[in-house]
């Protein structure tokens, strides 16, 4: 790792930097200040960049104190940098949000794992999960679409060694019960992906073990290949479900693409994000249903003692779409006319997470990620899923008997907007299931 300069010695201007790399240094940048030099610097993995004199271009070459203070520092500098870009697009979401379009989206899966590996399955069964948020034990219909970015090369065996761990069916590509669309003859496989994929795969057969499970692969994760395996699921007159555990920053060009989601008799979910308060598309998109995050705290017989709002819970207003009818119809608070997120909830803490297998090892993951494709598979199980009988239902004196209403815990600290309270909040939204019919 090497350190770079940002300052007038080199060319570089913070100020006309900000707006370009701001988004770029919170995902592959580390930043530092030097309080004593009055400059800002760079950690890249690129390995060399030009520095003056009297800065080490080497970063194993820094004495164990200075490399100490350096990353106190980028921890800092990275947490006021996301104090005032949050500041900005709370106050001016389109001019925080102006530099980055579609063109620099890359999706990025929420997803964390528990604990290392093992032999045998850590964290909720199937069956537990299915009598907290009181689904069938068995069914499903038509097609479920998981839609990931590589090729996952294992998922169908790995799928397979789950179902019987379970007793769950068999699901294999020859008695039709799986299938996996690769867009593109040849893709790279990567492993954070693949877990994604393992994850997604496994618990939307888990929750509807009759339903049809299509994965369709994208060649890599940026927008145009995302929507190219988006078009692709909904185009297929089966597909009933489409799952989206990924996301990315807004930008300026999301309404025209609500088309992708709106020409479809599928209902789509996307996992609303893993780093607490935020929009992030496409769960902001008014044509698809966002899922947030809750933590599940149990007794030891598995049954819930609490369910409280993730702290990592993705939600907040859109900078960009506007308010669709089935919110303003409820009257969400302080959402200014602007599309609220998400939609609805799901277990997402990793510490009540869910037991994947991968290569014949075990492992507990969460996030957000897990609820995008079991809420897919709510939707096969049942009928009417989808978000204008989803807040009509909220409204209805008997809402208990449709969703868990999430009323503590927090996922930031923007006030109002950060906090779980009765009805709907950004957070949770309308909360989480308790049937299969809405």
């Amino acid at each position: 790792m090497a350190t770079g300069l940002i300052s007038p010695q080199n060319g570089g201007d913070l100020c006309a930097h900000w707006a370009d790399e701001a988004r770029n240094w919170t995902s592959d940048h580390s930043t530092v200040w030097d309080g004593h030099k009055n400059r800002v610097y760079m950690l890249t993995d690129e390995g060399k960049m030009s520095c003056p004199p009297n800065i080490a271009t080497n970063w194993k070459k820094l004495p164990f104190l200075i490399q100490s203070d350096i990353i106190f520092n980028i921890q800092y500098m990275k947490l006021r940098l996301f104090q005032l870009l949050f500041f900005i697009s709370v106050i001016f979401p389109s001019f925080a949000l102006a530099s980055y379009h579609f063109s620099n989206f890359r999706g990025k899966p929420p997803i964390h794992t528990y604990g290392g590996t093992s032999k045998a399955p850590m964290g909720i069964t199937p069956a537990q999960i299915k009598k907290i948020y009181d689904l069938p034990a068995d069914g499903g219909r038509g097609t479920i679409a998981i839609i990931g970015a590589y090729d996952d090369g294992s998922i169908e065996k790995d799928l397979n060694d789950f179902s019987k761990q379970f007793n769950l069916p068999e699901c294999t590509t020859k008695n039709g019960c799986f299938e996996k669309r690769k867009m593109s003859r040849t893709i790279k496989s990567n492993g954070g992906w693949n877990l994604e994929t393992s994850l997604d795969v496994e618990w939307a057969h888990a929750i509807a073990p009759r339903a049809k499970i299509l994965l369709v692969e994208a060649t890599t994760p940026s927008g145009a290949n995302l929507l190219k395996a988006i078009d692709y699921a909904a185009g297929r007159k089966d597909v009933i479900a489409i799952s989206m555990s990924w996301g990315g920053g807004e930008f300026p060009e999301e309404v025209s693409l609500d088309s992708h989601f709106a020409n479809s008799r599928a209902i789509f979910f996307a996992s609303s994000g893993d780093n607490g308060a935020g929009a992030s598309w496409p769960a902001s998109s008014p044509y698809v249903v966002g899922v947030g995050g809750t933590t599940l705290f149990l007794n030891n017989d598995g049954v819930v003692k609490n369910e409280t709002a993730w702290s990592g819970s993705g939600g907040g207003i859109s900078a960009y779409e506007k308010q669709p009818s089935y919110q303003s119809d409820y009257s969400i608070a302080k959402s200014g006319g602007h599309r609220a997120i998400p939609d609805v909830a799901y277990d997402a803490d990793p510490k009540s997470g869910f037991p994947i297998i991968r290569d014949g090892k075990w492992q507990t993951v969460g996030g957000t990620s897990a609820g995008a494709p079991q809420w897919a598979a709510i939707t096969a199980l049942g009928s009417g899923a989808g978000n204008e009988n989803f807040y009509a239902d909220k409204a209805l004196d008997n809402h208990g008997s449709y969703f868990t209403d999430i009323v503590s815990g927090t996922n930031g600290n923007c006030g109002y907007l950060c906090k779980a309270r009765k009805h709907y909040d950004y957070v949770t939204g309308l909360g989480t299931p308790l049937t299969v019919k809405f």
